[in-house]
């Protein structure tokens, strides 16, 4: 199952078996065919941990009809075939595609996906950057029998209004058949259901709107976060071809006053950045180690995540709309020049992953804001035009939600009028010296000077770097664990202590693999600034950050030794 409940009750939904056989095609590869196991990535092989080139998954299956595979993350070029039969492509890692096989013959067929991890020209977002571009089936693969028409697609968004909660539905059909589609679309949520007639040409593709009185149900909140399942059914005549089961949140949120609004009440957020990796397992996280992030930003007091810097895998977002932890999702781009945005296939490759992560994500109740464009370049006038132009897609695609960009701290910003909230990713004490508070004086000025007066401020990453087990007695060395513990907690208690800033993301949540490319500036070829290890061994500033996030608050965890004060 691709998510962490059921989505279907009528469609014939299946997920492949985990094992998969691998041949790889380029120089550095395996010797023969082996067996492994999907979701994963290759590097977890010991003879492919720093291969880059193009693998063969493979496997046998028995199936028939029409037929939807669903690939939930493939790193990062994917070309998929049943037999000889060519179904789809697909660039980028981080979000989802479907490959259609229709009329196929039932009996046994092969299943092939080309995978290939390689940088070359035609490759805009997946460079060599600061975090690793593994290769692999990295998220789960679902196959689907379907009827006639199939349901595509669903949107859910709810608003407040004066008669209480109204669900607006947004469903998207497609006819499989030559011959016109007339059907009915029926939705039902909190125990209130509407219909919708829906008609389609041969082969062709349709939406329908449908709104819901929901009246007073009860609102999701990171204390009480309340969810209700939605379940969307397709008539033709009175005869069920399809259907579609989601879940929602019922909530609000705005931008008013300097603050972000949930239900009306001012956010103050606390939170940490966090790559889609862990350990061994690479891109491909298991369940187990999702879940246990988010116990460990919780027990440290945090509120919420960022994605940082590409969409994250669908069960992970379930997890945090079950436990009220709220998210900061952002589509995949980090740290690109203006000659990099300036790549032919940089805009396409950017709003393909921007509508991708919207259409898949947006019913999740925990995301509250959208983000883009980490650290790229704001400051000259071709890359603020790609800012504006990617943050008016974002309102386009969901007006419900605020958007947002992690900025660089460099002076010369030209976007801040064009945000709905204003982030600045800063690293005072570690990347040059001088007091927090004259980097956060400095910074306000700029925003209020240039266009962002009045707007909520996020500090969307801050941190320093510590390599696990290194330590320093005097506390003064970096990447020492004293060290890290000293410079987190100069910059967490000036940020804390400015009542106009409504946030902090701590960078970063675990140490995490980077590009060979990035080994000079990176110790053990890893971004190090974790308050975790990559294996989620509590440094010593897993205390200092959860005695600052949690107040006096204090309670013992196992083995994270201790943090010193400083003056």
């Amino acid at each position: 199952m691709e998510r962490l409940f059921q989505t279907h009750r009528f469609r014939k939904s299946c997920a492949l078996a985990p094992t998969w056989t691998l041949r790889t095609l380029d120089a550095g590869g395996l010797d023969r065919p082996e067996k492994v196991l999907v979701p994963g990535v290759w590097e977890s092989h010991p003879a492919l941990r720093c291969y880059r080139g193009r693998a063969i998954y493979e496997q046998e299956i028995e199936c028939g009809g029409n037929l939807r595979f669903w690939f939930g993350g493939v790193s990062f070029r994917a070309r998929v075939t049943l037999d000889d039969l060519p179904l789809g492509e697909h660039y980028g890692a981080y979000t989802g595609f479907e490959a259609l096989a229709l009329g196929i013959r039932r009996g046994r067929h092969v299943l092939r996906v080309e995978v290939d991890n390689r940088f070359d020209e035609d490759s805009a977002l997946h460079v060599p950057n600061d975090y690793y571009a593994y290769g692999g089936i990295h998220r789960p693969v679902i196959v689907e029998e379907l009827s006639k028409a199939y349901i595509s697609e669903c949107g859910f968004n709810p608003a407040l209004t004066e008669n209480g909660w109204e669900l607006q539905a947004e469903i998207s059909v497609v006819n499989l058949t030559d011959n016109p589609f007339l059907g009915t679309v029926r939705v039902e949520c909190a125990g209130e259901r509407e219909t919708a007639e829906i008609r389609l040409g041969g082969m062709g593709t349709g939406t329908c709107a449908i709104s819901l009185k929901c009246g007073q149900v009860n609102p999701w909140t990171p204390e009480e976060p309340f969810l209700y399942e939605v379940k969307v059914v397709l008539f033709a005549g009175r005869r069920t071809v399809d259907d579609w089961l989601d879940r929602v949140g019922f909530r609000q949120i705005r931008v008013e006053g300097g603050q972000i609004l949930l239900n009306g009440t001012p956010l103050q957020l606390r939170g940490f950045n966090r790559h889609e990796e862990y350990g061994s397992f690479g891109l491909a996280v298991p369940v187990h180690g999702m879940i246990q992030d988010l116990q460990m930003m919780r027990e440290m007091g945090a509120n919420c995540v960022r994605t940082c810097h590409y969409p994250n895998d669908p069960r992970f977002l379930d997890l945090c709309d079950e436990m009220g932890m709220l998210v900061w999702e952002e589509s995949h781009a980090r740290g690109f020049s203006e000659e990099q945005m300036r790549h032919p296939r940089f805009m396409d490759q950017l709003l393909q992953s921007t509508y991708e992560m919207v259409s898949q994500h947006r019913n999740h109740p925990s995301i509250f804001i959208w983000g883009c464009l980490n650290e790229c370049a704001d400051d000259t006038e071709y890359g603020a035009g790609i800012y504006a132009d990617l943050l008016g897609v974002l309102r386009q695609m969901d007006g419900s939600r605020p958007v947002t960009a992690a900025l660089l701290e460099r002076p010369g910003g030209r976007v801040y009028a064009d945000l709905d909230v204003v982030s600045v990713n800063m690293y005072p004490k570690w990347y040059y010296d001088g007091a927090v508070a004259d980097s956060l004086d400095r910074k306000e000025r700029e925003i209020r000077e240039n266009g962002g007066e009045g707007k909520p401020i996020i500090i969307s990453e801050i941190g320093a770097g510590a390599i696990y087990g290194c330590h320093d007695p005097l506390g003064e060395a970096k990447w020492s664990e004293e060290g890290q513990c000293q410079i987190l907690r100069e910059q967490i208690t000036a940020i804390l202590g400015r009542p106009e800033i409504c946030g902090i993301f701590l960078w970063q949540f675990a140490d995490v693999r980077v590009s060979d490319e990035w080994a000079m500036n990176r110790p053990r070829t890893y971004n190090n600034k974790g308050v975790v290890d990559e294996f989620r061994r509590p440094k010593m500033a897993y205390r200092t950050v959860r005695e600052l996030f949690r107040g006096s608050e204090k309670r013992e965890i196992k083995d994270p030794g201790e943090c010193p004060e400083t003056e």
